[in-house]
């Protein structure tokens, strides 16, 4: 627990895994609106974020190269880093190829990005209370992985859905369209899920 409070260790890792998970929140932030008003502009934004984002993982993975004292287990520092750039990284995708296919968002594609959008407000915050509240944090790892469950529901919703109403070669086409989308909204709750586990772990470690 004595961790926690060395203020100068904490803050220099934390901000940075803070500023990145802030930066997610902001990439499903703008997922969400472009889900519900597809825009040249808020897929331009989503790619400006990702690159923002991969910037701050870059300048993390730096220190933690040349960090002989960490405030947690490095591997943690980075598993959490990675699987919080995992969930922006498919965000990205999934507009990259709802253009590329050009397909419209349909209710289970708002619905799931509308969880994820939570999902990542709860590994922020988790984030954020790491080196002052850990029980705190953990509270919003637990609210994340719930928010996980509730995604998964959905796309497995949105596949059954899929597969009842095929009536031509386009339909089928289409289905194996939405089908790639989901798949990348499932895979970024997963990641939530693994950055929320992440979390706990330190939480656990550490207290």
């Amino acid at each position: 627990m004595g961790l926690f409070r060395r203020e100068k260790k904490v803050n220099r890792f934390v901000a940075l895994l803070v500023q990145q998970a802030e930066l997610t929140l902001e990439g499903f932030h703008v997922l969400q609106a472009y889900v519900r008003e597809p825009s040249d502009e808020h897929a331009n934004r989503l790619r400006e974020i990702e690159k923002e984002a991969d910037e701050v993982r870059r300048i993390l993975i730096d220190e933690i190269n040349r960090t002989f004292v960490t405030p947690f287990d490095r591997e943690d520092i980075f598993a959490l880093s990675l699987t919080i750039d995992d969930m922006l990284d498919y965000a990205y995708t999934t507009v990259d190829e709802m253009e590329i296919f050009d397909m419209p968002p349909n209710e289970y594609i708002v619905r799931m990005v509308s969880l994820l959008h939570d999902a990542a407000a709860e590994v922020y915050r988790g984030v954020q209370r790491l080196g002052s509240h850990p029980n705190v944090a953990n509270e919003h790892a637990v609210r994340a992985k719930d928010l996980e469950n509730q995604v998964e529901k959905v796309y497995r919703e949105a596949l059954a859905h899929l597969f009842t109403t095929p009536q031509s070669l386009e339909d089928v086409m289409d289905i194996l369209k939405l089908r790639e989308i989901y798949r990348h909204l499932s895979n970024a709750a997963d990641r939530g899920d693994e950055a929320a586990n992440v979390i706990g772990d330190i939480v656990v470690k550490w207290m």
